[in-house]
């Protein structure tokens, strides 16, 4: 299996790619050039593992929620790149990346993830991980205010990441009482953690043509 993940749906921008059972990957904090700076990340994986992209079985992207701009240039890219090779793609929800992440590297199981939608808002999803070792959402994914989040039902603590926690974390601890653990406010979705995602959504046949590839934004108003 082949697989070329990127991700530029916040501040952050990544490209990982997957190959029988190694990843390698690309990751840098950089605001506003993340147009510059994807096309050269997959283009170096790729050149480094000596493929095309005609050699994937599959391409995953970061379809949201977060920054408009940001989802627009990375939806636009996967569409891209998987139109020109005959490529199915899976976008993957950029609050699953970030849970996924939180077990990936620190072996939480329950994970509340929050990314700033500013206008006072937050993209807010809970996750538990599943016996596949799998993120997945208990309830939908929302924008809100933090004050209006949805709680969670499963017992035991839980560990808050992304940086709705960096910029709400007094509301949403207001909100949530003594149900978290601990919190990582200076956390974006990564190329590389969505890798797993990718794979379980060519497993369960989620994948889709590269015009069917659409970002998510859950509000109608835009900024």
């Amino acid at each position: 299996m082949k697989l070329l993940a990127l991700d530029t749906s916040t501040e952050a921008c990544s490209c990982a790619l997957y190959l029988d059972g190694k990843v390698s990957d690309r990751f840098v904090v950089a605001h506003k050039q993340h147009t510059a700076l994807i096309l050269p990340m997959a283009d170096e994986l790729l050149a480094a593992a000596e493929l095309k992209p005609t050699q994937l079985d599959g391409l995953a992207f970061g379809r949201g929620p977060g920054s408009f701009t940001g989802l627009r240039i990375g939806c636009g890219v996967a569409q891209g790149i998987a139109f020109a090779a005959d490529i199915p793609v899976a976008p993957i929800s950029s609050l699953a990346t970030l849970a996924q992440a939180a077990y990936i590297e620190l072996g939480h199981k329950k994970v509340l993830a929050a990314i700033d939608a500013r206008m006072s808002e937050v993209y807010w999803g809970i996750y538990v991980l599943d016996q596949q070792q799998i993120m997945r959402c208990q309830g939908p994914e929302i924008v809100c205010a933090p004050d209006k989040i949805s709680l969670p039902t499963v017992a035991g603590h839980w560990y808050g990441v992304g940086s709705g926690w960096a910029n709400y974390s007094d509301q949403l601890m207001a909100k949530l009482g003594n149900v978290v653990q601990n919190v990582q406010g200076d956390k974006y979705p990564t190329a590389g953690a969505m890798i797993p995602l990718a794979l379980t959504a060519v497993a369960e046949g989620q994948m889709v043509s590269a015009e069917q590839a659409l970002p998510v934004y859950l509000r109608n108003k835009i900024v």
